[in-house]
């Protein structure tokens, strides 16, 4: 059974020009064409449109989309990927309404709310885009997912074990500590287990995170103002880059 490409377009939401754009890009070619050049599109199409309409909404580029669709090559396991990110997505809104129903209730009866509850639901989603479209919508659905799964104990306990690591690195910058040194590449190595420890992390599902997404993340963290705040400016966040680039290249 096949749909014409006005049907699929009314069902999708989207006009029959953006079809038709899919299909003079690649990503979105019909089932068959018949007379007259009229498209027609399968359960198959239809299953990838669904998948392209997903990506899109997330922000990922229609370039970017072909490729991931043209790599995953496991429709099931694509399918499950997409839908962890969107109960992910529902419990975020969840809490965001719960949060904003608390505010709204305060307000109209003059009560107080604390920070944490007017702002839950907020926090750690402010690089979503940044990580889906580095290294896809499957690794920060997985990511996402565990830190929900944590609990607001294990939240705290991680974030303190990050500030942790960050201090260690801002000092050791500060004291002048050579990156190749005994003391960089120790928490180089630490800072790669703390990686590897949140799944979703490329390489992750290995024991330990890719190379190339270590050194990656480690330059991003010199070229991002808001990564290298982290770890006390510019010259901080250099230290630690370099410290990663040489351990990744002697152990990873």
């Amino acid at each position: 059974m096949t749909r014409s490409i006005q049907d699929v377009a009314r069902l999708a939401g989207v006009s029959s020009r953006t079809l038709r754009h899919y299909d003079q890009i690649g990503l979105l070619p019909p089932s068959r064409t018949g007379n007259g050049g009229l498209r027609h599109y399968d359960d198959g199409a239809v299953r990838r449109l669904q998948r392209i309409l997903l990506l899109r909404d997330l922000g990922m580029p229609l370039t970017d989309i072909g490729t991931v669709l043209d790599e995953q090559t496991d429709e099931a396991r694509a399918l499950r990927g997409h839908l962890d990110q969107l109960r992910a997505e529902r419990d975020r809104l969840a809490r965001q309404i719960a949060s904003v129903e608390r505010t709204l209730t305060a307000v109209e009866q003059g009560g107080r709310i604390m920070a944490e509850q007017m702002l839950d639901g907020f926090d750690h989603t402010q690089h979503k885009d940044e990580v889906t479209q580095r290294w896809g919508a499957d690794a920060y659905a997985t990511g996402d997912a565990w830190w929900r799964g944590l609990g607001e104990d294990g939240r705290k306990a991680w974030q303190a074990r990050l500030q942790e690591l960050n201090d260690a690195w801002i000092g050791a910058a500060r004291r002048g500590v050579d990156p190749t040194s005994d003391e960089g590449q120790a928490l180089a190595a630490r800072h790669v287990e703390w990686l590897g420890a949140v799944p979703g992390t490329p390489g992750s599902e290995q024991g330990r995170p890719a190379k190339e997404y270590v050194v990656g993340l480690a330059e991003m963290y010199v070229a991002d103002d808001r990564f290298a705040a982290n770890y006390g400016g510019t010259d901080g966040a250099t230290f630690v880059r370099d410290a990663l680039v040489a351990y990744a290249e002697r152990a990873l």
